[in-house]
């Protein structure tokens, strides 16, 4: 019951559903339309995101950094970059719920900084999930829907990540060098066969994404694997998204069939450098998910589309699920003004939209 009502409740599946509806009535969806190895992929994401989160291999690390930082810049620096890392491999949404809430207890325990720090962990997030394909789950979209080779995509990645990471580090800077206590390690135990053997099929999931093996081994190896661990990891899956997965690709199956729509979004994605703009600026209104489906069936600039996609992520609040979660958590945790944070987020968020957007852009236009 509690898994439907967070489907039900979710704003972007809500949405998904509405639009799908309506596109039945002017045409049928086709199953060819139908990305069976991004839905699979995405099933063998979330299992295994969850599956992480449930061995607490994310918590352990962040108090074992935690126990390195003996002032503010330190400890708002190690965090930031743990969200990137952790990005990388659990995704922006896990993250963010875990080192955030993580971070906030630490801040209002010793009175520490918390707008600043808790904005560049989400920031972060969202910077270290460009990277991998698994990071973001629009990101395993373009991947299967143009059959990128591994080595392409992190070669389109990668210059995008160090640019942001560079500018993302400079930013701690700005935060005083306050001393605070040496924290101790909280003891939290970690199942480490468990862990190794989720390692391997996340290994095995990698050759999934980029079609090496058929993706729905290791599909079926993450859900056998979380059945092994503990069957109640299904309840924590993100099903609101995967079927909001399947609308798009009904809804968009539908839409090809209409000649006036089509030519439309045509008018929108005719280059490379359109294509990067629509898909930035498309994900601040109906975020950077179904952005990427809908124009990704419509344009074969796929290196634009995973920069614009990526970068659409910051600005508005619908930028990025992860956008909201981190807004929702700081909210739950914080004793820091909720007011006041939203306002400083949100220069923030659109400070780091305008710059890489720049960034991206000469990415494109220089071929790097």
């Amino acid at each position: 019951m509690t898994v439907l009502k967070n489907i039900f409740k979710d704003r972007i599946f809500q949405i998904s559903l509405v639009i799908t509806i309506i596109s039945l009535f002017f045409a049928r969806p086709r199953i060819a339309d139908i990305n069976f190895h991004t839905l699979y992929s995405v099933t063998a994401m979330l299992c295994l995101i969850q599956i992480y989160a449930y061995l607490h291999v994310l918590d352990i690390l962040a108090y074992k950094l935690t126990s390195l930082a003996d002032n503010t810049r330190k400890l708002t620096l190690l965090f930031t970059l743990l969200s990137v890392l952790s990005g990388m491999f659990l995704g922006n949404d896990i993250t963010v719920l875990t080192l955030i809430p993580l971070y906030l207890n630490i801040a209002k325990k010793y009175q520490l900084p918390q707008i600043y720090p808790a904005t560049l962990i989400g920031m972060g997030a969202n910077i270290g999930a460009a990277f991998t394909p698994w990071g973001n789950p629009h990101n395993i979209f373009i991947v299967s829907n143009y059959n990128v080779p591994a080595d392409v995509f992190f070669a389109w990645s990668t210059p995008y990540l160090i640019v942001s990471l560079v500018i993302l580090i400079a930013t701690c800077f700005f935060l005083p060098k306050d001393h605070i206590p040496v924290n101790q390690t909280e003891n939290i135990h970690v199942n480490w066969r468990m862990t190794i053997l989720t390692t391997a099929v996340f290994i095995f999931f990698f050759f999934g994404v980029f079609s090496i093996v058929p993706i729905y081994y290791p599909m079926i190896a993450a859900l056998l694997l979380a059945l092994l661990i503990n069957p109640r990891i299904y309840l924590k899956i993100d099903y609101a998204l995967l079927l909001t997965f399947t609308l798009f690709f009904i809804f968009i199956s539908d839409i090809q069939q209409i000649p006036l729509i089509v030519g439309l979004i045509h008018m929108t994605v005719y280059s490379e450098g359109s294509t990067y703009l629509t898909s930035i600026i498309s994900s601040q209104f109906i975020s950077n998910v179904p952005s990427t489906i809908l124009v990704g069936k419509f344009t074969n600039f796929a290196k634009a589309l995973l920069l614009g996609s990526n970068i659409g992520g910051f600005g508005s609040v619908v930028g990025s699920m992860a956008n909201m979660l981190v807004l929702k958590t700081f909210n739950q945790h914080a004793s820091a003004s909720k007011s006041k944070f939203f306002k400083h987020w949100t220069i923030l968020q659109f400070c780091g939209l305008a710059i890489l957007t720049i960034v991206g852009w000469l990415i494109i236009y220089f071929n790097i």
